[in-house]
């Protein structure tokens, strides 16, 4: 898999496999696992994915590896209570307790990259406080690398007046653009990579969705609450992905794979979080890596992706 250099050393492959909350944990176990065997070699996930569990899938599906050991990403300031209910918490000793807690969830010395998961809802001083925590953590050896993730430009400019931002993790897909018009151009000029997450759309986009499975999504489901998967938008984004579908037909690849070329394609995106449920998923995904668009082709995508955006 491609790699690529960021601004503070990182090595990392363009294609990370992301851990997210899941359910199942013998089925979470299983896909991470059918990852790292397909070539994955990026690891996304989160202390309060499953309340602290995904972190400790992560780490059983990597007790028994013998190959090269992935890069783990996780994050901090998404704290539970007994409860399980998540709360944010920006504090120093917080953070600190966090990131001793997933190091040992983890089973690690070195947390590879460590991310503030989202900045504090009223926007004031806790952002300095917690950045310079990790900045601290970094100097300690208790992290390699910190970033943060879901950050606008003020907020990043604010950090960056601290410490350097190795990475930035925000959501970005054919249907969720925002970031194009001032956080790409940035961190492009600042050097910071910048790592999308959902750039299938959670699910929307793999070509796998249909209007029953919308329909019958959960209520636990955070996408039955979407808008997108709900309608008058949901046939707008399936008349996108039919296109997706003879875009991807010219290359052999499926509309996922065409869905995360296309957001790799911007020269300011480092890589890409993406997801999968078991081997066969995870090994078509990780091709998408390798696929070039061209330029009448990202023409022909975005044109279908003006017609299911416009409201």
């Amino acid at each position: 898999m491609q790699k690529v250099v960021l601004n503070n050393g990182l090595e990392m492959p363009i294609l990370g496999f992301g851990v997210f909350q899941m359910t199942d944990l013998e089925e979470c176990e299983r896909s991470v696992h059918d990852a790292i065997q397909t070539g994955y070699r990026l690891i996304d996930t989160a202390a309060a994915y499953g309340t602290g569990h995904s972190e400790e899938v992560v780490a059983r599906a990597l007790k028994d590896w013998r190959g090269s050991r992935p890069y783990v990403f996780t994050k901090c300031v998404l704290r539970w209570d007994e409860k399980g209910k998540i709360s944010k918490a920006f504090s120093p000793d917080s953070i600190r307790r966090e990131c001793e807690d997933s190091l040992r969830r983890l089973q690690a010395k070195t947390i590879d990259l460590y991310q503030i998961h989202w900045p504090p809802d009223d926007n004031g001083p806790a952002l300095e406080e917690s950045w310079q925590t990790l900045a601290a953590l970094q100097k300690e050896g208790k992290v390699r690398w910190i970033g943060v993730s879901n950050f606008n430009v003020a907020q990043l400019k604010r950090a960056e007046k601290i410490a350097p931002i190795t990475s930035l993790q925000p959501p970005y897909s054919m249907i969720r653009r925002s970031i194009e018009k001032e956080i790409l151009p940035h961190c492009q000029q600042r050097g910071i990579g910048v790592i999308v997450y959902a750039p299938m759309a959670s699910g929307l986009l793999t070509g796998a969705m249909t209007r029953d499975r919308a329909a019958a999504l959960p209520a636990d489901d955070f996408r039955s609450r979407n808008p997108e998967f709900r309608e008058p938008r949901l046939s707008k984004n399936l008349a996108l992905v039919e296109r997706l579908w003879q875009v991807g037909a010219r290359h052999g690849r499926t509309p996922g794979e065409v869905a995360i070329a296309w957001t790799l394609r911007h020269p300011a995106v480092t890589g890409a979080i993406v997801g999968a449920r078991n081997a066969k998923q995870a090994e078509g995904v990780m091709r998408a890596g390798d696929l070039k668009l061209t330029g009448e082709e990202i023409a022909e995508i975005e044109g279908a992706a003006a017609l299911a955006t416009a409201r």
